[in-house]
C-alpha cells in the first residue's frame, strides 16, 4: 500500500503521515529523512520533527538520495520525508544529475520493497508566484511528480486546516 500525504507548509501533513506510519506498522516504521539541513532553519526543522516523532517507535535512516538502495525487509512500513526535498536534492545537491523522472523511480521502487509506504509532499505551490527561473522548474517538476505519484498511490491525503482530505482511498483503509 502507498499513501501519498499532500499539503502546504504548517499544514499537519508530517504529523498525520507519522500516526499513519505508526497505525500500518506491526513493529517498527522506518522514517527515511531526506533533508539536507542547510542553515539554522533547515537545522531547527530537523529538529522540530525529531522531536514530533521521538516516541513514535521509528528507526530512522538518513538518505538524501537514492532511498531505494535503502536495505529494507519486506513486512517494513516506511515514512518518506519528504518527496520535495527528494526531489530538490536530485535537482540542486546532486550537481544536477537526478530529474523528476528518477525520483519518481527511485521513490517506486522504494514502495515495491516495503509492504507499505507513506510518503509526504509539500502541495499548494504554483509557479506563477515570484520565482527566479530555478525556482519555477523546481514548481514545475514538484507538481507534476505530485501529479505522478498520486496516480501510482493507492490513498491520497490533502490536508486541509489541519485535517485530512481523502481525495483518493479509504481512511478505513489506513487503521
Amino acid at each position: 500500500m502507498t499513501v501519498l500525504v499532500l499539503g502546504p507548509n504548517g499544514s499537519g501533513k508530517s504529523a498525520f503521515a507519522e500516526k499513519t506510519a505508526v497505525r500500518l506498522s506491526s513493529g517498527a516504521p522506518t522514517y527515511i529523512a531526506t533533508m539536507i539541513p542547510y542553515g539554522e532553519e533547515g537545522k531547527a526543522r530537523v529538529e522540530k520533527h525529531r522531536k514530533q516523532r521521538e516516541f513514535m517507535g521509528f528507526c530512522t535512516v538518513e538518505k538524501s538520495f537514492g532511498v531505494s538502495d535503502i536495505p529494507i525487509p519486506a513486512d517494513t512500513v516506511v515514512l518518506l520525508e519528504d518527496v520535495s526535498n527528494l526531489l530538490g536534492n536530485a535537482l540542486f545537491a546532486d550537481k544536477g544529475l537526478g530529474n523528476e523522472d528518477s525520483v519518481f523511480t527511485d521513490i517506486t521502487a522504494l514502495c515495491g520493497k516495503c509492504r507499505a509506504a507513506v510518503l509526504v509532499s509539500i502541495d499548494g505551490l504554483t509557479p506563477a508566484q515570484a520565482y527566479d527561473d530555478q525556482t519555477r522548474g523546481y514548481v514545475d517538476a514538484l507538481n507534476r511528480l505530485n501529479r505522478r505519484l498520486s496516480r501510482f498511490a493507492d490513498a491520497v491525503i490533502m490536508m486541509r486546516d489541519g485535517r485530512p482530505v481523502f481525495a483518493k482511498g479509504d481512511a478505513h483503509a489506513l487503521g
